[in-house]
């Protein structure tokens, strides 16, 4: 079978043997992963020397070629005798072949480390069979497509319908989620409240003389990338400098990017144009709602915010009690400046996103020792910072030690990890990472990140980040709305509460119309910054006070306002919530669906590679085909029949009565991911294949239908089934 793996390992100097190693995002060192699927061939690590020390050794090597070839020069000038001419020219050719070894090694090494060409081998295997069966294609292609928009053809339409349905009965029934649907265009003044409209940005850069736009980002982190993979002079200071830029490279300004790009000399990749100084680019797409255009709005870049701006009805529809959480799948839009990637980076796509409120002084969850024992990838920021790589970590551990935040958010990254690999995802090839401090909103508690690792690298596919009370408390101010939750106590409380009040006589004298700004300014104060304001007045009697919604400062005289701590008596608290935030990428997690899936093998004849996906049932796009051996009425009549029953026991099916070999019958299907094929061979039983092992079992016609649906079901392995029924082979078969 060849993987992933094998398309790396085939074309390597290390002939079966493969490692492939991946530079971190956000690390100057490497993590070390094997790619090959449990249940496929393996492949056996091999170790390079390390990068550093051979880009050492071959600076060393070419600065004693330059020696010695300057040896031989002067030995020529001065006209030495011939066999001492020959001498160093012979150890000037040695060092020479030297040299060839070292860079053939640094070659080897590199190729390890990116493996970039069967890498691109392997992804246009995928791609070419992934849009020749119409799983995915370019939109509107007989007008030359539109980057970053695509069409799911029929197969690709029934992945997303099984992995949206997983999704629902995995999170949203199993949780008791309630579920909502909110409209795409979204009013400005939403988006102004979530920080969307000044904030939802990437740094581009324009070529001077067309116009072309790119991500400034992509441009230098192609520039450092190309340098390390396939330059073999830079040194190895060089190299580790290029490698701190990639690390350092979500952190840079539009100066510091704008700085880097003329640095290394970075032009138009298109045209060697000269490029523009970055600037900000708002990636949502604008549009006004009604004929007048008075109402500005955009197309959502997310889901979310129709939870947030529900959240007290939905507070109220869950009986005002808590933790609850909202649910919603969508589509959404981003006006990528340059979307590449096929699937990974596209302008439109589909988000199945959860709001989880809780009480940010109880988050402990009730189910948490169910996923408490699970057992996965996990790379928090600590080894990150130390360039260690993911390890094994429990769940449990995890949140007891505090590298996960809570309870609840280690509750969810449990079950997305469950819900990725029940989907077909390896897990040997998913990792859980944790945000580091430079990447985190400076409101979230804790962000981690499902990755999974494709022929692009680890990609980010599900974001779980506890946001604390950012995205509520933003929509009250803006709106004037109180999206808050209560908690009755069943004895009053006696507490202590900031009392600020603003004398109105006095602030309307020295403010007049700018009175209520400055009041209502005065009274948002946290009780640190109000105890501040009064120390201060107390030892100045006159201070500079900060009006954000005048955009100044302003002179607070100690006669305007008066700070306090008064004990009152409360029956309950009112409180904003915390969310926890598990945000899935469905077309990221199906893209990397497809790349696990896929394998070849050889054809009976050994003399082609046939095309596989081996999709779960719960996932495949037709559960089972339906096949007369040959083209004879009674099995087709007897194929049809069982086609009528797998329709009403809701089994996707295809039947297939061309005159077809049987062997390229199953090649096609096995091309579409399809796990069961039934043949009709006689008219009292017939075969069911199993698509991986290609193993046939015997049933009677009129078990044919219930049997794939307790095997697609999940109510019987294929084990047992095996076990059950008798065993059919067929020198025909896969011919």
């Amino acid at each position: 079978m060849r993987t992933l793996s094998a398309f790396i390992a085939s074309s390597t100097s290390f002939g079966h043997c493969f490692f492939h190693r991946l530079t971190l995002r956000h690390s100057h060192k490497t993590l070390a992963s094997p790619l090959a699927p449990c249940f496929r061939r393996h492949f056996t690590p091999t170790m390079a020397a390390p990068e550093d020390s051979l880009r050492k050794a071959l600076a060393d090597k070419q600065s004693e070629v330059e020696n010695q070839g300057n040896q031989v020069r002067s030995l020529k000038a001065g006209k030495a005798a011939k066999s001492e001419i020959d001498a160093a020219i012979e150890a000037l050719n040695a060092l020479k072949l030297q040299k060839a070894s070292i860079e053939k090694d640094l070659q080897a090494s590199l190729s390890s480390a990116d493996g970039s060409v069967n890498r691109e081998a392997f992804r246009q295997a995928v791609s070419n069979t992934l849009e020749r069966r119409l799983f995915y294609i370019k939109s509107f292609n007989i007008y030359g497509g539109v980057a970053g928009l695509y069409d799911y053809g029929p197969p690709g339409c029934a992945v997303k319908s099984n992995v949206l349905a997983f999704w629902r009965q995995h999170f949203v029934l199993e949780e008791n989620m309630l579920e909502v649907d909110c409209p795409c265009v979204t009013p400005e003044v939403v988006l102004k409240a979530s920080g969307h409209v000044e904030k939802f940005t990437d740094l581009m850069v324009k070529d001077e003389k067309t116009g072309t736009c790119y991500r400034a980002d992509h441009l230098l982190k192609d520039f450092c990338n190309d340098k390390l993979q396939k330059d073999l002079n830079i040194t190895a200071e060089k190299a580790k400098e290029l490698k701190h830029v990639l690390a350092m490279l979500d952190d840079f300004s539009a100066e510091e990017l704008g700085a880097k790009i003329k640095e290394y000399g970075i032009v138009s990749p298109d045209t060697k144009n000269p490029l523009s100084d970055p600037y900000p680019f708002n990636l949502m797409f604008q549009t006004s709602i009604g004929p007048s255009g008075l109402i500005p709005g955009y197309l959502r870049p997310e889901t979310a915010q129709g939870i947030f701006v529900n959240f007290k009805d939905l507070y109220y529809y869950n009986g005002n009690k808590l933790p609850f959480a909202a649910a919603q799948i969508g589509q959404a839009f981003r006006n990528e400046i340059s979307p590449r990637q096929g699937l990974l980076r596209v302008r439109e796509f589909t988000l199945a996103e959860i709001e989880h409120f809780v009480d940010p002084e109880d988050k402990s969850h009730p189910k948490f020792s169910e996923v408490a024992e699970l057992e996965f990838l996990m790379f928090p920021r600590e080894l990150q910072m130390s360039g260690e790589s993911a390890k094994a970590i429990r769940l449990d551990e995890a949140v007891a030690k505090g590298i996960v935040n809570n309870q609840t958010l280690g509750y969810f990254i449990g079950r997305v990890y469950l819900f990725l690999t029940r989907l077909g995802i390896d897990n040997k090839r998913l990792r859980f990472r944790q945000h580091l401090a430079n990447e985190m909103a400076h409101y979230a508690a804790d962000c981690w990140d499902a990755e999974i690792e494709s022929s692009y690298g680890w990609i980010e596919c599900v974001g779980i980040a506890d946001r604390s009370a950012y995205d509520l408390r933003a929509h009250s101010e803006k709106s004037g709305e109180a999206l808050v939750a209560h908690e009755k106590f069943p004895e009053p409380r006696e507490v202590e509460v900031l009392v600020i009040s603003p004398v109105k006589k006095e602030i309307g004298l020295a403010f007049k119309g700018s009175q209520k700004n400055v009041v209502e300014a005065l009274e948002s104060m946290k009780e640190k910054e109000a105890f501040a304001l009064k120390a201060d007045l107390e030892l100045k009697g006159e201070v500079d006070f900060y009006v954000c919604t005048l955009g100044k400062n302003v002179s607070i005289k100690k006669n305007m306002v008066k700070i306090s701590k008064e004990k009152k008596k409360e029956h309950q608290r009112v409180f904003t919530p915390s969310v926890i935030e598990p945000s899935f990428g469905i077309g990221r997690i199906i893209y990397c669906l497809f790349e696990h899936s896929y394998y070849t093998r050889a054809s009976k004849a050994g003399n082609e590679q046939l095309n596989v996906f081996a999709f779960p049932s719960i996932v495949a796009p037709i559960k089972c085909t339906v096949f007369p051996l040959v083209q004879n009425q009674k099995y087709e009549d007897i194929a049809k029949d069982i086609s009528k029953s797998l329709t009403v026991a809701g089994i996707s099916h295809k039947i297939d009565i061309t005159g077809t070999s049987i062997g390229k019958r199953y090649a096609r299907t096995d091309e579409l991911g399809v796990p069961f094929a039934i043949t009709v061979d006689t008219t009292s039983s017939v075969t069911i294949r199993e698509r991986d092992s290609k193993d046939q079992i015997r049933v009677d016609v009129k078990e044919a239908a219930s049997v794939v649906k307790e095997v697609t079901e999940g109510l019987r392995s294929w084990a047992d089934v095996w076990a059950t029924f008798p065993h059919h082979s067929s020198v025909s078969a896969d011919e």
